[in-house]
């Protein structure tokens, strides 16, 4: 028995689920769709193009996070374990703030992992665990490849009038970042918890 159609709209008036369906795909990465946002389509695409780059590199650093949060190891496993943990927190809210404005401005945000490991310049950690020092150290770079790509693109879009992804950068990416770097980077500073008293 044939479903039923709407009168007004032809569809079917069921509900019966389609899975499997396939489509066609409307918008290609590294495009851009035209919004009235009062911002050239130069600016958009070139805002795009670095902020898809950021999400990258971001999207790795969340998952460094997560696996070194994981494989902490020795006498500081609690408290880096639980630091490591809200960071990663932190960066995975700022994957959304990123994507989104990506999309704001009429592109196509990075998704896919497969799709990240192809543009992100954040090297590739070993498989296994590494020493505590060395997965900082390894966290601590990548942030700053970050914060180098974030401090280029906030002055590149400020000039380019795009001042919404001018302040995403600034205010969330930088100021994030920075203040990651600082709790990690304390970490491997090599001072005594007491000092011996004076003879």
């Amino acid at each position: 028995m044939a479903a039923k159609r709407s009168a007004k709209t032809g569809r079917r008036a069921d509900s019966q689920p389609w899975p499997h369906l396939n489509g066609v795909q409307i918008q290609e990465y590294g495009t851009v769709r035209m919004f009235p946002l009062g911002l050239s389509r130069d600016a958009r695409m070139y805002s795009c193009e670095r902020l898809n780059q950021i999400l990258a590199d971001t999207q790795i650093l969340y998952a460094l996070y997560k696996k070194h949060h994981w494989l902490m190891r020795g006498p500081t496993f609690y408290q880096l374990h639980l630091l490591l943990d809200k960071h990663a927190e932190e960066q995975i809210k700022l994957v959304d703030l990123i994507a989104e404005r990506v999309q704001t401005l009429g592109g196509v945000a990075v998704g896919d992992p497969r799709h990240v490991a192809e543009i992100t310049v954040v090297p590739r950690p070993p498989n296994g665990a590494e020493e505590v020092p060395a997965m900082l150290t390894r966290l601590i770079e990548a942030h700053e490849t970050i914060l180098v790509a974030a401090h280029d693109a906030a002055a590149r879009t400020a000039e380019m009038g795009d001042d919404g992804t001018n302040d995403l950068l600034v205010s969330d990416v930088i100021r994030t970042g920075e203040l990651q770097t600082w709790f990690l980077i304390e970490h491997l500073v090599d001072t005594p918890l007491v000092e011996p008293p004076g003879d």
